[in-house]
């Protein structure tokens, strides 16, 4: 266990910001899941917006890396234009 103050707050404050990742993480990929179950496409160019913003802010965040936040826009967008 940590011995000093800035430790300790450091525990608190890493907690604190796994479990934000997590709930946004989990958010963003519940999402994705309803959209691509979607089969009309204007309710599925409505959430895709909406997508896209929740995977650029974590991105931006450095909860998923860039590179992977592409290939998820960029497959989401393909299935978009399919339907």
């Amino acid at each position: 266990m940590a011995n000093h103050k800035s430790a300790l707050k450091r525990i608190r404050s890493n907690e604190t910001k796994r479990l934000r990742n997590k709930y946004q993480h989990k958010t963003t990929r519940n999402a994705i899941k309803k959209l691509k179950s979607l089969t009309e496409k204007k309710e599925a160019e409505a959430l895709f917006t909406n997508v896209v913003s929740m995977i650029d802010k974590l991105a931006k965040r450095n909860i998923i890396h860039d590179n992977k936040a592409a290939n998820l826009k960029s497959k989401l967008a393909k299935h978009v234009s399919t339907l």
